[in-house]
């Protein structure tokens, strides 16, 4: 934002413009000469800050799951905070990982691109320490990771994707899958080399030690998002970005994967214990159903419906004759 002048500093220039101490030419030059800036094409910034503010808003969200996340998991106290969020060449950001280091690769669903999540090795060492029963208090650093290693490792970080999805859920309806683990940063290539990146750091702590986790995304994978990182769409209507739509398909995403008990019965009677222990084959039991007539079919614990027994394919079965409405429900 340009600078605003006081009374004091205009009336100071308006009396140099009088008594000739400043030309307006001269003043117009320094307008000028503020006015041209530095560029360097090769750090092109794709980023505005109204964009970068969106992402830390997001990452605080997924940083504080994966804090509860971490936790509980590691059966420790672990913090989780974003520190900077950071535009810069996808080649300059290779450069900065250490050689020595653990990174884990995610397909984001239905972007096409992928995400890079690197956690420093002093992190992952005493991860790995505190899960296969060590204090995680004094791992060792220099430690080259086994088989046994990277599946415990890869099973952690696919737990904990579900921050992710939760915490871009207010833009986009991600799905992050887990794609591979590298220990090498030469072997993986999620972007070209001068491609911009935004790159999130995340400062880790888990007991003594501390590190800076990063998620490594590509300008071209959340290219079609940024229409949605901006504050304009975050504090918009719902009506404006199809809000209610997106919450009924999360929603019904949700309760397809719910399981409910469906069962149908016979009836029901009362008897003396004494009755029950003297019940022999043959036996016959009166129930207070009448033969012929529907059966009640419930979910759960509630009345939906009515149908009628028999057989399918050798097995027991009920076919659903009508739904049942809440006042008869009630009765």
């Amino acid at each position: 934002m340009a600078e605003v002048l006081s009374q004091n500093e205009i009336d100071a220039l308006l009396n140099a413009l009088n008594s000739g101490e400043l030309s307006a030419e001269e003043a117009r030059k320094d307008v000028q000469a503020v006015r041209i800036r530095s560029y360097d094409f090769k750090r092109a910034m794709r980023f505005s800050k109204d964009h970068l503010r969106s992402i830390s808003r997001i990452y605080e969200h997924a940083a504080r799951l994966m804090s509860t996340y971490f936790s509980a998991q590691l059966r420790q106290g672990v913090q989780v905070s974003v520190a900077s969020v950071d535009q810069l060449p996808y080649e300059e950001f290779i450069r900065s990982i250490p050689s020595v280091t653990v990174l884990h690769v995610l397909d984001v669903h239905p972007l096409g691109g992928k995400f890079l999540v690197e956690m420093p090795n002093n992190i992952s060492q005493a991860v790995l320490d505190r899960l296969l029963g060590g204090d995680g208090q004094s791992p060792i650093a220099d430690r080259r990771l086994t088989e046994i290693d990277m599946l415990v490792l890869e099973r952690l970080m696919t737990g904990s994707l579900y921050a992710l999805t939760s915490a871009w859920g207010g833009v986009a309806d991600l799905t992050f899958v887990y794609d591979t683990l590298e220990v090498n940063p030469q072997f993986i290539q999620i972007a070209n080399q001068t491609d911009v990146v935004l790159v999130v750091s995340l400062a880790t702590m888990v007991g003594n030690q501390s590190g800076i986790m990063t998620i490594c995304m590509p300008h071209i994978a959340l290219e079609p998002l940024m229409g949605r990182l901006s504050a304009r769409f975050a504090f918009a209507s719902p009506r404006s970005h199809d809000q209610p739509e997106l919450l009924q398909r999360k929603l019904q995403k949700h309760m397809d994967r719910v399981e409910v008990v469906l069962k149908a019965e016979l009836g029901y009677t009362n008897i003396r214990l004494d009755e029950l222990l003297e019940l022999q084959p043959g036996d016959i039991i009166t129930l207070d159903q009448v033969l012929g007539e529907p059966l009640y079919v419930k979910v759960g614990d509630e009345i939906k419906y009515r149908g009628q027994p028999g057989t399918s394919r050798g097995r027991y079965a009920a076919r659903i004759l009508q739904v049942v409405e809440e006042e008869e429900d009630g009765e």
